[in-house]
């Protein structure tokens, strides 16, 4: 990870929700990662610990999950636009809502900019509900999520498997 946080050329870290579901997971996430610090003017600088847990308001197998800081230069409309694309060619398809995925890339927050478009919408709006999100974020950011948000999810099924 080649990022400086103290870079001046990069705006504050965009944080990404990482989920797989088929398929080789593990390797799907670990491939993400490796594309996402391959994107332009992109440094990943931090990965939470790989965690195991249900799908919510789905079906299917257990997902892996993950959340990757990043810094960029690129628009978060442009992030958002290539995490897509690293998500097809991944072989991610969308049949239905919530389906089961090869790869799944969501821009949970982008520094403290709040955005709403018909395309993206930052803080993702179900951050708050999902512990596969909250707990690997308050991994990286200690104290940003408060013992009360993570008491709402805690009756999801999330189990921490420990480093990649």
């Amino acid at each position: 990870m080649r990022g400086r946080v103290t870079d001046p050329v990069f705006p504050a870290p965009a944080w990404i929700g990482l989920g797989a579901n088929l398929g080789d997971a593990r390797a799907a996430l670990a491939g993400a990662v490796q594309a996402m610090e391959r994107l332009p003017g992109t440094d990943v600088l931090r990965v939470s610990s790989l965690y195991r847990s249900a799908p919510v308001d789905a079906t299917g197998p257990d997902y892996l999950n993950a959340v990757a800081a990043l810094r960029t230069a690129l628009a978060p409309q442009a992030l958002l636009q290539a995490l897509q694309a690293l998500e097809q060619a991944a072989g991610r398809e969308r049949p239905y809502r919530n389906a089961p995925r090869t790869l799944d890339l969501d821009v949970l927050l982008y520094g403290d900019q709040s955005i709403a478009t018909p395309t993206l919408t930052v803080p993702h709006p179900r951050l708050w509900e999902r512990a596969f999100v909250l707990r690997p974020l308050a991994e990286l950011r200690p104290g940003w999520a408060t013992p009360e948000q993570l008491q709402a999810v805690a009756g999801q099924r999330i189990e921490c498997l420990g480093a990649w």
